[in-house]
Protein backbone atom coordinates (compact mmCIF):
# COMPACT_ATOMS: atom_id res chain seq x y z
CA UNK A 1 0.00 0.00 0.00
CA UNK A 2 2.86 2.41 0.69
CA UNK A 3 4.16 1.85 -2.81
CA UNK A 4 0.77 2.75 -4.24
CA UNK A 5 0.53 6.00 -2.25
CA UNK A 6 3.98 7.10 -3.41
CA UNK A 7 3.06 6.43 -7.00
CA UNK A 8 -0.17 8.35 -6.73
CA UNK A 9 1.68 11.25 -5.17
CA UNK A 10 4.04 11.39 -8.14
CA UNK A 11 1.13 11.38 -10.55
CA UNK A 12 -0.68 14.07 -8.62
CA UNK A 13 2.35 16.38 -8.57
CA UNK A 14 2.86 15.95 -12.29
CA UNK A 15 -0.81 16.62 -12.95
CA UNK A 16 -0.76 19.80 -10.91
CA UNK A 17 2.30 21.02 -12.77
CA UNK A 18 0.67 20.38 -16.12
CA UNK A 19 -2.81 21.69 -15.52
CA UNK A 20 -2.63 24.08 -12.56
CA UNK A 21 -4.43 23.44 -9.28
CA UNK A 22 -8.03 24.29 -10.15
CA UNK A 23 -7.82 23.03 -13.73
CA UNK A 24 -6.43 19.70 -12.60
CA UNK A 25 -9.35 19.16 -10.27
CA UNK A 26 -11.80 19.84 -13.11
CA UNK A 27 -10.28 17.17 -15.35
CA UNK A 28 -11.42 13.57 -15.04
CA UNK A 29 -8.16 11.59 -14.97
CA UNK A 30 -7.41 8.60 -17.13
CA UNK A 31 -6.77 5.93 -14.52
CA UNK A 32 -4.08 3.40 -15.37
CA UNK A 33 -4.00 0.50 -12.94
CA UNK A 34 -1.01 -1.75 -12.49
CA UNK A 35 0.01 -4.75 -10.41
CA UNK A 36 3.74 -5.47 -10.56
CA UNK A 37 6.33 -7.62 -8.81
CA UNK A 38 8.22 -4.64 -7.42
CA UNK A 39 9.60 -6.65 -4.51
CA UNK A 40 10.27 -10.36 -4.04
CA UNK A 41 12.01 -12.87 -6.32
CA UNK A 42 10.74 -11.20 -9.50
CA UNK A 43 11.66 -7.64 -8.47
CA UNK A 44 14.19 -7.45 -11.31
CA UNK A 45 11.07 -7.45 -13.53
CA UNK A 46 8.71 -5.25 -11.57
CA UNK A 47 11.12 -2.58 -10.35
CA UNK A 48 12.12 -1.27 -13.81
CA UNK A 49 8.54 -1.66 -14.99
CA UNK A 50 7.23 0.57 -12.21
CA UNK A 51 10.01 3.11 -12.69
CA UNK A 52 9.28 3.27 -16.41
CA UNK A 53 5.57 3.83 -15.89
CA UNK A 54 6.15 6.51 -13.27
CA UNK A 55 8.71 8.33 -15.40
CA UNK A 56 6.57 8.53 -18.50
CA UNK A 57 3.28 9.25 -16.74
CA UNK A 58 5.02 12.27 -15.20
CA UNK A 59 6.37 13.26 -18.62
CA UNK A 60 3.00 12.90 -20.34
CA UNK A 61 1.25 14.92 -17.64
CA UNK A 62 3.88 17.64 -17.82
CA UNK A 63 3.16 17.85 -21.56
CA UNK A 64 -0.60 18.23 -21.04
CA UNK A 65 -1.83 14.69 -20.52
CA UNK A 66 -3.69 12.60 -23.10
CA UNK A 67 -6.80 13.82 -24.94
CA UNK A 68 -6.80 16.80 -22.58
CA UNK A 69 -6.94 14.65 -19.44
CA UNK A 70 -4.24 13.94 -16.83
CA UNK A 71 -3.04 10.40 -16.24
CA UNK A 72 -3.35 8.82 -12.80
CA UNK A 73 -1.14 5.81 -12.17
CA UNK A 74 -2.20 3.35 -9.47
CA UNK A 75 0.34 0.62 -8.73
CA UNK A 76 0.13 -2.33 -6.35
CA UNK A 77 3.11 -4.54 -5.52
CA UNK A 78 2.08 -8.21 -5.77
CA UNK A 79 5.52 -9.48 -4.70
CA UNK A 80 5.36 -12.09 -7.45
CA UNK A 81 2.39 -13.82 -5.81
CA UNK A 82 -0.50 -14.78 -8.10
CA UNK A 83 -3.09 -14.64 -5.33
CA UNK A 84 -1.98 -11.14 -4.37
CA UNK A 85 -2.14 -10.13 -8.03
CA UNK A 86 -5.72 -11.32 -8.25
CA UNK A 87 -6.65 -9.41 -5.07
CA UNK A 88 -5.05 -6.19 -6.32
CA UNK A 89 -6.58 -6.52 -9.79
CA UNK A 90 -10.00 -6.86 -8.18
CA UNK A 91 -9.29 -3.69 -6.21
CA UNK A 92 -8.17 -1.86 -9.35
CA UNK A 93 -11.36 -2.82 -11.16
CA UNK A 94 -13.94 -2.50 -8.37
CA UNK A 95 -12.57 0.21 -6.09
CA UNK A 96 -10.16 2.29 -8.16
CA UNK A 97 -12.32 2.05 -11.29
CA UNK A 98 -9.33 2.14 -13.64
CA UNK A 99 -9.75 2.59 -17.39
CA UNK A 100 -7.17 -0.04 -18.29
CA UNK A 101 -4.61 -2.31 -16.65
CA UNK A 102 -0.92 -2.52 -17.52
CA UNK A 103 0.98 -5.12 -15.54
CA UNK A 104 1.52 -8.66 -14.59
CA UNK A 105 5.30 -8.95 -14.33
CA UNK A 106 5.08 -12.74 -14.27
CA UNK A 107 3.06 -15.30 -16.20
CA UNK A 108 1.50 -16.67 -13.01
CA UNK A 109 0.29 -13.25 -11.87
CA UNK A 110 -1.00 -12.43 -15.33
CA UNK A 111 -2.94 -15.65 -15.77
CA UNK A 112 -4.57 -15.16 -12.35
CA UNK A 113 -5.94 -11.82 -13.55
CA UNK A 114 -6.95 -12.70 -17.12
CA UNK A 115 -10.42 -14.01 -16.12
CA UNK A 116 -11.07 -10.84 -14.10
CA UNK A 117 -10.21 -8.55 -17.00
CA UNK A 118 -12.32 -10.60 -19.37
CA UNK A 119 -15.31 -10.63 -17.03
CA UNK A 120 -15.05 -6.89 -16.28
CA UNK A 121 -14.42 -6.11 -19.98
CA UNK A 122 -11.46 -3.86 -19.27
CA UNK A 123 -8.38 -3.66 -21.54
CA UNK A 124 -5.41 -5.48 -20.00
CA UNK A 125 -1.88 -5.29 -21.45
CA UNK A 126 0.39 -7.87 -19.81
CA UNK A 127 4.15 -7.57 -19.37
CA UNK A 128 4.75 -11.32 -18.97
CA UNK A 129 6.26 -13.81 -21.38
CA UNK A 130 4.26 -17.01 -21.82
CA UNK A 131 2.37 -17.59 -25.05
CA UNK A 132 -0.68 -18.87 -23.15
CA UNK A 133 -1.48 -15.26 -22.24
CA UNK A 134 -2.57 -14.49 -25.79
CA UNK A 135 -2.97 -17.95 -27.37
CA UNK A 136 -5.80 -18.57 -27.71
CA UNK A 137 -6.71 -14.93 -28.28
CA UNK A 138 -8.72 -13.34 -25.49
CA UNK A 139 -10.77 -10.28 -26.46
CA UNK A 140 -9.58 -7.97 -23.67
CA UNK A 141 -6.01 -9.25 -23.17
CA UNK A 142 -2.84 -8.14 -24.99
CA UNK A 143 0.87 -8.41 -24.18
CA UNK A 144 4.13 -6.71 -25.14
CA UNK A 145 7.05 -9.16 -24.55
CA UNK A 146 8.06 -11.76 -27.09
CA UNK A 147 6.58 -15.13 -26.18
CA UNK A 148 8.34 -18.17 -24.80
CA UNK A 149 7.39 -20.00 -28.02
CA UNK A 150 9.23 -17.34 -30.03
CA UNK A 151 12.26 -17.70 -27.76
CA UNK A 152 12.35 -21.45 -28.45
CA UNK A 153 12.11 -20.86 -32.19
CA UNK A 154 14.78 -18.14 -32.25
CA UNK A 155 17.16 -20.32 -30.23
CA UNK A 156 16.49 -23.36 -32.42
CA UNK A 157 17.18 -21.26 -35.53
CA UNK A 158 20.57 -20.34 -34.09
CA UNK A 159 21.30 -23.92 -33.11
CA UNK A 160 20.49 -25.22 -36.59
CA UNK A 161 22.69 -22.51 -38.13
CA UNK A 162 25.53 -23.76 -35.92
CA UNK A 163 25.05 -27.43 -36.71
CA UNK A 164 23.47 -28.35 -33.36
CA UNK A 165 20.79 -31.05 -33.50
CA UNK A 166 20.88 -32.83 -30.12
CA UNK A 167 20.35 -30.88 -26.90
CA UNK A 168 19.52 -31.04 -23.20
CA UNK A 169 16.91 -28.87 -21.52
CA UNK A 170 16.75 -27.65 -17.95
CA UNK A 171 13.80 -25.54 -16.84
CA UNK A 172 12.35 -23.82 -13.82
CA UNK A 173 9.03 -25.10 -12.53
CA UNK A 174 7.43 -21.65 -12.24
CA UNK A 175 4.84 -20.39 -14.71
CA UNK A 176 7.27 -19.09 -17.32
CA UNK A 177 9.75 -21.96 -17.08
CA UNK A 178 7.02 -24.58 -17.28
CA UNK A 179 5.39 -22.91 -20.25
CA UNK A 180 8.63 -22.40 -22.16
CA UNK A 181 9.73 -25.97 -21.55
CA UNK A 182 6.43 -27.20 -23.04
CA UNK A 183 6.74 -24.84 -26.00
CA UNK A 184 10.32 -25.92 -26.73
CA UNK A 185 9.43 -29.60 -26.50
CA UNK A 186 6.58 -28.99 -28.93
CA UNK A 187 8.63 -26.88 -31.38
CA UNK A 188 11.76 -29.04 -31.47
CA UNK A 189 10.63 -31.48 -34.16
CA UNK A 190 10.04 -28.71 -36.69
CA UNK A 191 13.73 -27.79 -36.40
CA UNK A 192 14.88 -31.43 -36.28
CA UNK A 193 16.21 -30.88 -32.78
CA UNK A 194 16.38 -33.95 -30.54
CA UNK A 195 16.00 -33.29 -26.80
CA UNK A 196 17.98 -36.12 -25.20
CA UNK A 197 17.84 -34.89 -21.58
CA UNK A 198 15.12 -32.99 -19.77
CA UNK A 199 15.68 -31.68 -16.21
CA UNK A 200 13.83 -29.23 -13.96
CA UNK A 201 14.50 -27.21 -10.81
CA UNK A 202 12.28 -25.52 -8.25
CA UNK A 203 12.07 -21.80 -7.45
CA UNK A 204 13.85 -22.26 -4.10
CA UNK A 205 16.62 -24.55 -5.37
CA UNK A 206 20.08 -23.14 -4.72
CA UNK A 207 22.17 -25.80 -6.46
CA UNK A 208 21.42 -27.40 -9.82
CA UNK A 209 24.56 -29.56 -9.85
CA UNK A 210 22.63 -32.89 -9.70
CA UNK A 211 20.50 -32.02 -12.72
CA UNK A 212 23.46 -30.69 -14.68
CA UNK A 213 25.53 -33.75 -13.77
CA UNK A 214 22.81 -35.90 -15.32
CA UNK A 215 23.02 -33.73 -18.44
CA UNK A 216 26.82 -33.96 -18.53
CA UNK A 217 26.56 -37.75 -18.33
CA UNK A 218 24.04 -37.98 -21.17
CA UNK A 219 25.51 -38.98 -24.52
CA UNK A 220 25.00 -36.78 -27.54
CA UNK A 221 24.36 -33.43 -25.83
CA UNK A 222 25.61 -30.70 -28.18
CA UNK A 223 24.10 -27.72 -26.31
CA UNK A 224 22.03 -26.94 -23.22
CA UNK A 225 18.94 -24.73 -23.13
CA UNK A 226 17.72 -23.27 -19.83
CA UNK A 227 14.12 -22.02 -19.66
CA UNK A 228 13.55 -19.80 -16.65
CA UNK A 229 13.98 -16.42 -15.03
CA UNK A 230 15.13 -14.95 -11.75
CA UNK A 231 18.07 -16.38 -9.80
CA UNK A 232 17.62 -19.92 -11.13
CA UNK A 233 19.28 -19.34 -14.53
CA UNK A 234 22.24 -17.61 -12.84
CA UNK A 235 22.72 -20.62 -10.56
CA UNK A 236 22.46 -22.93 -13.57
CA UNK A 237 25.10 -20.85 -15.35
CA UNK A 238 27.53 -20.97 -12.41
CA UNK A 239 27.03 -24.71 -11.84
CA UNK A 240 27.38 -25.33 -15.58
CA UNK A 241 30.82 -23.69 -15.53
CA UNK A 242 31.84 -25.40 -12.29
CA UNK A 243 31.13 -28.80 -13.83
CA UNK A 244 33.17 -27.92 -16.90
CA UNK A 245 30.39 -28.74 -19.34
CA UNK A 246 31.97 -27.95 -22.69
CA UNK A 247 28.99 -27.22 -24.95
CA UNK A 248 27.12 -23.95 -25.68
CA UNK A 249 24.65 -22.73 -23.06
CA UNK A 250 21.51 -20.92 -24.18
CA UNK A 251 19.21 -18.91 -21.92
CA UNK A 252 15.80 -17.37 -22.53
CA UNK A 253 14.84 -13.70 -22.78
CA UNK A 254 13.78 -14.10 -19.14
CA UNK A 255 17.37 -13.21 -18.14
CA UNK A 256 17.75 -10.16 -20.38
CA UNK A 257 19.03 -7.73 -17.76
CA UNK A 258 22.33 -6.70 -16.21
CA UNK A 259 21.36 -8.45 -12.97
CA UNK A 260 21.75 -11.86 -14.66
CA UNK A 261 25.32 -11.05 -15.70
CA UNK A 262 26.09 -9.77 -12.21
CA UNK A 263 24.67 -12.90 -10.55
CA UNK A 264 26.31 -15.34 -12.96
CA UNK A 265 29.67 -13.54 -13.01
CA UNK A 266 32.42 -14.82 -15.29
CA UNK A 267 30.41 -17.99 -15.89
CA UNK A 268 28.05 -15.99 -18.12
CA UNK A 269 30.76 -15.50 -20.74
CA UNK A 270 29.64 -17.03 -24.02
CA UNK A 271 26.00 -17.55 -23.02
CA UNK A 272 23.58 -16.91 -25.89
CA UNK A 273 19.98 -15.73 -25.68
CA UNK A 274 17.32 -14.00 -27.76
CA UNK A 275 16.36 -10.50 -26.59
CA UNK A 276 15.10 -7.16 -27.83
CA UNK A 277 17.32 -4.56 -29.47
CA UNK A 278 17.16 -2.47 -26.30
CA UNK A 279 20.14 -4.27 -24.74
CA UNK A 280 22.37 -3.30 -27.67
CA UNK A 281 20.75 0.05 -28.47
CA UNK A 282 23.90 2.04 -29.25
CA UNK A 283 25.34 -0.82 -31.32
CA UNK A 284 22.47 -0.76 -33.82
CA UNK A 285 23.16 0.69 -37.27
CA UNK A 286 22.07 4.31 -37.71
CA UNK A 287 19.41 3.26 -40.21
CA UNK A 288 17.91 0.56 -37.98
CA UNK A 289 14.20 1.50 -37.55
CA UNK A 290 14.33 0.64 -33.84
CA UNK A 291 17.42 2.63 -32.99
CA UNK A 292 15.76 5.97 -32.20
CA UNK A 293 13.19 4.41 -29.87
CA UNK A 294 15.55 2.16 -27.92
CA UNK A 295 18.37 4.70 -27.61
CA UNK A 296 15.96 7.39 -26.44
CA UNK A 297 14.36 5.13 -23.83
CA UNK A 298 17.68 3.72 -22.64
CA UNK A 299 19.22 7.17 -22.14
CA UNK A 300 16.13 8.56 -20.40
CA UNK A 301 15.81 5.59 -18.03
CA UNK A 302 19.49 5.45 -17.08
CA UNK A 303 19.71 9.20 -16.56
CA UNK A 304 16.62 9.26 -14.37
CA UNK A 305 17.27 6.16 -12.27
CA UNK A 306 21.05 5.72 -12.42
CA UNK A 307 20.80 2.01 -13.16
CA UNK A 308 21.19 -0.09 -16.33
CA UNK A 309 18.20 -0.41 -18.58
CA UNK A 310 16.53 -3.81 -18.95
CA UNK A 311 14.15 -5.25 -21.50
CA UNK A 312 11.56 -5.59 -18.74
CA UNK A 313 11.19 -1.86 -18.29
CA UNK A 314 10.95 -1.74 -22.06
CA UNK A 315 7.87 -3.96 -21.92
CA UNK A 316 6.20 -1.35 -19.71
CA UNK A 317 7.26 1.45 -22.07
CA UNK A 318 5.67 -0.37 -24.99
CA UNK A 319 2.46 -1.12 -23.10
CA UNK A 320 2.02 2.47 -21.91
CA UNK A 321 2.59 4.05 -25.30
CA UNK A 322 0.45 1.47 -27.12
CA UNK A 323 -2.31 2.48 -24.69
CA UNK A 324 -1.66 6.21 -25.15
CA UNK A 325 -1.68 5.84 -28.94
CA UNK A 326 -4.96 3.91 -28.76
CA UNK A 327 -6.60 6.46 -26.45
CA UNK A 328 -5.61 9.28 -28.79
CA UNK A 329 -7.00 7.45 -31.81
CA UNK A 330 -10.20 6.48 -30.00
CA UNK A 331 -10.60 9.91 -28.43
CA UNK A 332 -12.07 8.22 -25.37
CA UNK A 333 -11.43 5.66 -22.65
CA UNK A 334 -14.82 4.00 -23.14
CA UNK A 335 -13.84 0.32 -22.73
CA UNK A 336 -14.97 -1.19 -26.02
CA UNK A 337 -13.73 1.75 -28.09
CA UNK A 338 -10.36 1.59 -26.33
CA UNK A 339 -10.13 -2.18 -26.74
CA UNK A 340 -10.84 -1.88 -30.45
CA UNK A 341 -8.26 0.89 -30.84
CA UNK A 342 -5.60 -1.22 -29.11
CA UNK A 343 -6.48 -4.15 -31.36
CA UNK A 344 -6.09 -1.90 -34.42
CA UNK A 345 -2.54 -0.88 -33.42
CA UNK A 346 -0.39 -1.03 -36.55
CA UNK A 347 3.18 -0.02 -37.29
CA UNK A 348 3.88 0.90 -33.66
CA UNK A 349 7.64 0.85 -33.11
CA UNK A 350 8.47 -0.09 -29.54
CA UNK A 351 11.45 -1.42 -27.66
CA UNK A 352 10.43 -5.00 -28.51
CA UNK A 353 10.00 -4.31 -32.23
CA UNK A 354 7.25 -3.26 -34.61
CA UNK A 355 3.82 -4.10 -33.20
CA UNK A 356 0.91 -4.98 -35.50
CA UNK A 357 -2.09 -6.24 -33.53
CA UNK A 358 -5.14 -7.79 -35.17
CA UNK A 359 -8.28 -9.63 -34.00
CA UNK A 360 -6.27 -12.85 -34.40
CA UNK A 361 -2.99 -11.60 -32.90
CA UNK A 362 -2.77 -9.80 -29.54
CA UNK A 363 1.04 -9.87 -29.49
CA UNK A 364 1.79 -8.30 -32.86
CA UNK A 365 5.48 -9.28 -33.05
CA UNK A 366 7.33 -11.76 -35.22
CA UNK A 367 10.74 -13.42 -34.94
CA UNK A 368 12.47 -10.51 -36.67
CA UNK A 369 11.81 -8.50 -33.50
CA UNK A 370 14.22 -10.77 -31.60
CA UNK A 371 18.02 -10.29 -31.74
CA UNK A 372 20.33 -13.15 -30.90
CA UNK A 373 22.88 -11.93 -28.37
CA UNK A 374 25.98 -13.37 -26.75
CA UNK A 375 27.62 -12.24 -23.52
CA UNK A 376 31.21 -11.22 -24.26
CA UNK A 377 33.54 -9.44 -21.85
CA UNK A 378 30.65 -9.04 -19.42
CA UNK A 379 28.26 -7.29 -21.80
CA UNK A 380 25.78 -7.94 -24.61
CA UNK A 381 26.97 -8.45 -28.18
CA UNK A 382 24.92 -8.98 -31.35
CA UNK A 383 25.86 -12.27 -33.00
CA UNK A 384 23.72 -12.05 -36.12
Amino acid sequence: MEKMRLTLACAALATAAAFGGGAAEAQEPIRIGSFLSVTGPASFLGDPEQKTLEMYVEELNAAGGVIGRPLELIVYDDGGDANAARTFATRLIDDDEVDLIIGGSTTGATMAVVPLAEEAEIPFISLAGAVVIIDPVKAWVFKTPHTDRMACEKIFEDMVANGISSIAMIAGTGGFGTSMREQCLDAADAYEIAIVADETYGPRDSDMTPQLTNIRNTEGVEAVLNAGFGQGPAIVTRNFAQLGIDVPLYQSHGVASASYIELAGDAAEGVRLPASALLVAEDLPEDDPQREVVVSYKQAFEERWDQPVSTFGGHAYDALFIAVDAIERAGTTEPEALREAIEQTSGFMGTAGEVNFSPDDHLGLDLTAFRMLEIRDGTWTIVE
